[in-house]
């Protein structure tokens, strides 16, 4: 998909992502080596919104597993649709059993889930396993065929291999450590909360309305804030979203009102709120 590092960061950018030298080259190297990209980082920092950009710069089809603590096989990989077998076993009541079997357990009546629809089918794919670490520890076996070597084995079937390889993201909150036998499979990329100059530029390019001068203030508190010891301190994702609510607001400059009144955008627990409240002092930022 990509000719160059250089090429990453600028594609990318035609999306709205803005993607620090890091990024950019880890997409590269996970494109060129063929190799699933494992992205961990605090929320809110672009790790999902990635794999979004990758697929719209593919042009691909985003395949999107939403892990959580229960998903299973079913959920992940594929399942039978048992109402549909159910009534072509009521239709061919004077065949066999052998004969219904073989028919019943074929590709008319599985379900793909979204493991097995990345690996199907000749379309370009981004396949992204979103909050890997939500998952149990048994979904992760799951992956390893997938990620191994491309291919979903169904026993009715037998072995399904993808003809054509899909870009394949993981995210992790790192809220639970993952397999060393998922990690050996991947590339490792870690995005942590920007520098002050990117997420400037974020900031830039997301809110286009707010003066340079405003979006510069809304960087440094939003620094502040970070090296406080908050329970939950800012994404970029909340960032964006306070400078939007500045220019809803029509504030052309930050002062403890504004500050104040608008906290509840940047953080979500009463009692950073209250923390925040009494220790941030816009003079120093």
């Amino acid at each position: 998909m990509f000719t160059s590092v250089d090429d990453v960061s600028a594609r990318l950018a035609e999306t709205g992502y803005l993607a620090s030298p890091a990024v950019a080259t880890s997409v590269f190297l996970a494109d060129r080596l063929g190799k699933p990209l494992l992205v961990e980082g605090p929320a809110g920092v672009g790790k999902t919104e990635l794999a979004k950009a990758v697929a719209q710069v593919a042009g691909a089809r985003l395949v999107r597993l939403q892990c959580y603590e229960g998903v299973d096989e079913s959920r992940a990989l594929y399942e039978w649709n048992h109402a549909k077998q159910l009534l072509r076993i009521s239709a061919g009541r004077d065949e066999t059993w052998d004969e219904t079997r073989t028919d019943i357990f074929g590709e008319e009546f599985l379900l793909a889930r979204p493991l097995l629809t990345a690996i199907s089918g000749d379309e370009p794919k981004v396949l992204l396993i979103d909050e890997t670490d939500k998952a149990d520890v048994e979904v992760e076996g799951l992956l390893l065929e997938v990620l191994s070597d491309f291919q979903v084995t169904v026993p009715e079937l037998g072995t399904i291999t993808a003809t054509r390889r899909p870009f394949v993201v993981l995210t992790s909150n790192a809220t639970r450590e993952l397999s060393e036998a998922l990690r050996r499979r991947c590339l490792f990329l870690h995005i942590g909360f920007p520098e002050e100059e990117l997420e400037r530029r974020i900031v830039g390019l997301k809110v286009p309305g707010l003066n340079e001068a405003l979006a510069a203030s809304v960087v440094r508190v939003v620094g502040a804030l970070r090296a406080m010891d908050l329970r939950k301190v800012p994404s970029v994702a909340e960032t964006v979203d306070w400078a939007r609510t500045l220019l809803a607001l029509g504030a052309g400059t930050l002062d403890e009102t504004v500050v104040r009144d608008t906290l509840g955008v940047l953080l979500k627990h009463q009692e950073d709120v209250l923390k925040a409240a009494a220790k941030l002092d816009l003079d120093a930022v």
